[in-house]
């Protein structure tokens, strides 16, 4: 049964690998892995770390590994910043390293931020990990390694109620070739975030959410959540995505500067089934690195 899963599992990782990038379920809490735009944007030194692991216990199952670090400069007008991330599904390997770079314009009491970003991207398959009924099959000898250049861009307008963000992280087709056939690696993803702030009282906040994912030659993805905050600093909330896979989601903020986050979600029959669940977990700390920075909490 396993193999059959593995089976079932590659060939759908292979005709949907140039379409997808990887999910993320906190992007409301750090923005940053799908929009350049959000580069400095809370006027201080923000380093994030996050793992996610997807449909544990299934063979080949998307593990994606991502690092951020990005502070504004000269005196809050500019972010500058850089993103790490490492995804693997099944028997291909997607690295990609990018700097961002964001401009602010401060409007009143909102702020507009447009940011852009350069990277590389670095894919690799391994066939050794698959099992390959004709072993002699010289199409599943040794494997694919390629690296591209990857250009993004995005905007963010945001205020302490509410924030909205557009972005295309991956401006760049990409594509390689192999044993003489032209494969299309990666296609645009665009993607529309909005969320909105309502407080209840001085110390309880609610924070709906939606992130809407588009991309050429699959079905649009949404995700919807809803969370509460208590004294700015613990959130709890719950989400779905296409109505096929639900979850919830736990935060905090110690000491004003250390921050944690955990998501927690199980698929439906839709999907790949309950059993499959998947773990998120984010990790990150705020800092005051520069005089102009600031120490108040931002609700983005």
């Amino acid at each position: 049964m396993k193999k059959l899963y593995t089976l079932l599992f590659l060939l759908a990782s292979v005709s949907v690998f140039a379409q997808q990038d990887p999910l993320y379920s906190q992007y409301m809490l750090n923005p940053l892995v799908i929009n350049p735009a959000y580069s400095g944007l809370n006027n201080n030194l923000t380093i994030m770390a996050g793992y996610r692991t997807q449909w544990t216990g299934f063979d080949g199952h998307p593990q994606t590994i991502n690092a951020t670090a990005h502070t504004s400069l000269v005196n809050n007008k500019v972010g500058l910043g850089i993103v790490f991330m490492n995804d693997k599904i099944g028997n291909i390997t997607n690295t990609e390293t990018n700097m961002t770079f964001a401009y602010k314009l401060n409007l009143n009491e909102t702020t507009f931020s447009f940011g852009m970003q350069a990277g590389f991207q670095n894919y690799r398959t391994d066939y050794s990990a698959i099992n390959v009924f004709d072993q002699g099959d010289f199409a599943f000898t040794g494997g694919e390694r390629g690296t591209r250049i990857n250009m993004g861009a995005g905007a963010v307008l945001k205020s302490e109620k509410f924030f909205l963000g557009l972005s295309v992280p991956r401006l760049l087709p990409s594509t390689f070739e192999n044993g003489g056939q032209q494969f299309e690696l990666y296609n645009q993803h665009f993607y529309l975030a909005i969320a909105y702030v309502h407080y209840l009282n001085e110390y309880i906040r609610l924070k709906p959410s939606v992130l809407l994912r588009g991309v050429k030659g699959a079905p649009a993805t949404v995700d919807v959540a809803f969370n509460v905050n208590f004294n700015a600093i613990h959130t709890a909330g719950i989400f779905t995505r296409n109505f096929n896979t639900y979850g919830f989601l736990l935060q905090t903020l110690l000491k004003e500067q250390y921050r944690f986050g955990y998501i927690f979600e199980i698929p439906t029959g839709k999907s790949v089934g309950t059993q499959f669940l998947t773990h998120e977990i984010t990790l990150g700390v705020l800092l005051s690195a520069f005089s102009f920075h600031e120490r108040t909490i931002s609700n983005f």
